[in-house]
């Protein structure tokens, strides 16, 4: 129950830093000169609950791992470098 708790409120923190990013981006949209923001997200850890080969409990493996992601943070935020339109 807490893993979900914790999953979902980093991807809200997240969420709300790409929104503040996103807002940023629309506030300067006529600016000379205003670069383009963009966030980067990373994975955080990732829990194994199965191993890759375990027993099933018969006489059978799993073929794959069970893994589940803890979260997600926002890595950096990069400006965009390229030109705008020209201004006359």
């Amino acid at each position: 129950m807490m893993r979900a708790l914790w999953s979902a409120a980093s991807g809200m923190k997240a969420q709300q830093t790409h929104m503040d990013i996103v807002a940023h981006n629309i506030a300067n949209v006529n600016t000379h000169g205003g670069k383009k923001v963009r966030a980067e997200f990373q994975d955080l850890v990732y829990q194994t609950l199965r191993e890759a080969g375990a027993q099933n409990g018969a006489d059978s493996q799993y073929p794959t791992a069970l893994q589940i992601g803890l979260g997600t943070r926002v890595a950096a935020t990069q400006r965009v470098f390229t030109q705008g339109p020209l201004q006359t």
